[in-house]
């Protein structure tokens, strides 16, 4: 499956380079619904209250009553979680609430799964460096994402891995670490950072890996006509 992606900072639809840089801003969010309509599925992150800096709900509700999405940012407690699902959002992305300096946040995550359900979870393990990071990705844990994600496993549906080092880079990706990352894990696996071809993309496909797109759709780097013909 492909999900484009729909950032959201101050009010406005944007991408970034490696989480710190704005590079562009998109049309409206009703404007980037409207071209994405015909994907069942988009991803919806909340770049603002993922970095804790206030929040953009009023856009996510009208995206999540609009669209079936998978939504994320600033997931760091129950309350949050279940606020976005009251708001219409299909699955909850968790990113750095999932984890400590040292390893896995356990008992947030098993309070997540008993709230929402284990199916509404999407867990994001990013990575840069071959670490994960988290905190917007400013600050690095001890921890790889081969050597975390069977361990995850009873909390979620599937995982989110972006690539950090090519985020937003127009540089290719790392095929072989999504490779990896497949045969870590037997659940859903979502690619994201640095996809920039349609080869890339029919890769990662044929992996059974899905693939989430945003800079390169953006810039027009991928069409979406032949975006669509590939699902």
């Amino acid at each position: 499956m492909i999900f484009p992606c729909i950032d959201l900072m101050d009010g406005k639809v944007v991408q970034l380079v490696q989480g710190r840089e704005k590079a562009l801003e998109g049309d409206s969010p009703e404007e980037m619904l409207r071209r994405f309509a015909a994907f069942p599925e988009i991803q919806v992150i909340d770049l603002d209250a993922a970095m804790g800096r206030g929040s953009n709900d009023a856009l996510v509700r009208m995206l999540a009553g609009r669209a079936v999405t998978r939504v994320g940012g600033g997931v760091r407690t129950v309350e949050r979680a279940q606020a976005l699902v009251e708001q219409g959002a299909h699955k909850v992305i968790v990113g750095t609430s999932a984890f400590t300096r040292a390893g896995v946040n356990e008992p947030l995550l098993a309070e997540l799964r008993d709230a929402v359900g284990r199916e509404r979870l999407i867990l994001a393990v990013d990575s840069k460096g071959g670490r994960i990071v988290v905190k917007g990705w400013q600050e690095a844990t001890e921890l790889s994402a081969e050597d975390v994600l069977h361990s995850l496993e009873p909390y979620c549906s599937g995982f989110l891995c972006t690539y950090v080092d090519k985020e937003g880079m127009m540089q290719g990706t790392d095929l072989a670490w999504f490779r990896r990352l497949r045969s870590a894990t037997s659940l859903e696996l979502t690619a994201a950072g640095g996809i920039t071809t349609l080869d890339d993309v029919r890769t990662l496909l044929a992996m059974n890996v899905h693939a989430a797109l945003g800079m390169a759709i953006y810039t027009g780097r991928l069409n979406l006509e032949e975006l669509r013909a590939l699902v």
